[in-house]
This record gives structure tokens, sequence and C-alpha cells, in this order.
């Protein structure tokens, strides 16, 4: 199985224009989120990569990819049906063929030296099946996240056999179904936004999308639980850290983790520290105001 496809979905209402958003690289150069998410997806020796849209969006997010643009292929939803029905606008581009695919509002910082999206590709080309990255995470932000509910495969620390899907389910929901032997008590199995699929996927979509009510959004969890029951589907726990830049404060913790993992890490570090210390003796003044006053 090789993968030379990747589908990025970026056409969430309220939410399109965050890859069009300036950050600096590790290496500290200015670019567009979208050209960082770009490269990780090229990185894995993918050849094109699918970006679906919202309609209008294409000459924007072509000058956001830069140098980049000319392996975009673009696909419109031309309504907000729901993150598996942008998915689902793909299937002509996917064709029978397996591929990477990244959401727009996630960056990505790996803890070594192969990047996040990497490690995913490297284990479901060795796999030959469908591999989702997840990352454990605390039952008290589950409402965020997809999660994966399963078992630990034998001799493998960091790999997982995929049992359930749920969409971003309560605490209660997840202890019933979604606990999985060996994590940390009140921790889960949430997905970290990158996904290695079989085209199977698609006729998963295909059928929810059919089946839904009118206007109603169709995701990409339900096709996943479905998934799992049909072939073998993994879960990678992924050596690295998300971000997810649609959060608040999301840009800031995103650019941080970015330049501290970068060649100017120093500086930054120093910047930050004389920052926390000119706002202490800022706040230091103004008690010592207040308590002359009084006097």
């Amino acid at each position: 199985m090789k993968v030379r496809k990747a589908v990025i979905t970026a056409a969430a209402r309220g939410q399109h224009a965050l890859p069009l958003q300036t950050l600096v690289d590790r290496d500290g150069v200015q670019k567009s989120a979208l050209k960082i998410i770009l490269e990780e997806a090229l990185s894995t020796g993918v050849e094109t990569v699918c970006l679906v849209v919202t309609p209008g969006d294409q000459k924007s997010y072509a000058t956001a990819a830069g140098d980049l643009a000319g392996r975009l292929h673009f696909v419109e939803q031309p309504s907000p049906l729901g993150y598996g029905h942008a998915l689902y606008c793909a299937r002509a581009y996917v064709g029978a063929d397996p591929f990477l695919h990244l959401v727009s509002d996630h960056l990505y910082v790996s803890r070594g030296k192969v990047r996040c999206a990497r490690q995913l590709v490297q284990m479901a080309e060795a796999q030959s099946c469908s591999v989702s990255a997840v990352q454990p995470t605390r039952e008290n932000v589950l409402t965020y996240y997809g999660t994966v509910g399963g078992r630990r495969v034998p001799g493998q620390n960091h790999l997982y056999e995929v049992e359930n899907v749920v969409e971003k389910p309560t605490p209660t929901e997840a202890e019933q179904s979604l606990i999985v032997p060996g994590l940390r008590a009140g921790h889960y199995l949430c997905f970290f936004g990158m996904h290695v699929l079989t085209p199977g996927v698609m006729e998963l979509l295909g059928e929810l999308v059919t089946s839904a009510r009118e206007g109603k959004p169709v995701q990409l969890s339900p096709a996943l639980a479905q998934l799992a029951g049909k072939e073998r589907y993994l879960a990678l726990e992924v050596q690295g850290l998300r971000y997810n830049i649609g959060v608040r404060y999301g840009l800031l913790s995103a650019q941080l983790a970015l330049a501290l993992d970068g060649d100017d890490r120093e500086e930054i570090l120093s910047q930050m520290v004389e920052l926390l210390a000119t706002r202490e003796r800022s706040g230091n003044s103004i008690h010592e105001g207040h308590k002359g006053g009084h006097e």
C-alpha cells in the first residue's frame, strides 16, 4: 500500500479563513498556516493534495499555498453539510486509492525528527490498512474530539486495534464504551486530526450522505465506526503534539510551539522571560503605588 494522495478539508463554516493566517515556522520563515499544513502532508511522499473549500475560496487558498499551489487540486463543498460530507466531496479525486487526510485547523509538532504525518503514513503502509492518529487526552476535553475505543496490539506500545468510534462523547459515554486497557485513568484515545484511510471509507460516507435527513450534517466518526466493523482499522499514538488553531488562543499556542521547536528557541525564551519580568515589575509598581496612597 502506497499513499500518494492527500485530502485536506477546509470548508468548515466560520473556520475556513484560519489556514490563511500567517505564522513563523521552525526555521523563522513567515508563511501561511495552510502552507505549513501542506508541507506536513507532502513530507510523507504524497504527490498531490486535494483541498475541499467553500465556493469562492479557491483563489485565496492558491495564493496562501505559494510555490506549492501547483500540487493542489480543488473541490468545492457547495453547502455546509458537515465534516464527513466535506470529505466525501473528494471521492472522485480519491478514486480507488488510499489517502492521507488532515484537517486545516490543526498544526503539528513532532517529538523527534520524523514528522507526525510521516509516522502515520509509515505505519499505514507497513500494516496495509486504515490508521488514525490519536493522542491520550483528559476526559474533561472529550467533547472537542472524536474518540476511539479498542485494545493495544500485542508487542506494539503505541498501536491499537480500533473497535469503536464516538464523536465528541461525554465522560460518561466514554467510560461505558471507550476505555482502552493500559491508558492512565481518566484518559482516552482522541483523534489527532490526521488519518490514512482506504477508499472504502468513501463508500460508507456515501451511504450516510444518502440516508441523512435534509440539512442534517454528516460526520466522519460514524463512518469510521462502521469501518472498524468491516476491515482492519488501527490507531497510532503519534509521537508529537497537535495544536487546534480554531480554539481561543489556538493560533498563539501553535505559534509558540513552532517557535520553541525551531532555531530561534533561545531568543524566544529570552523574550518570554523579559516579558514576564516586565509585567512583574509593572505589577509591583502598581501595588506599591496603591500602598502609598493608603498611607
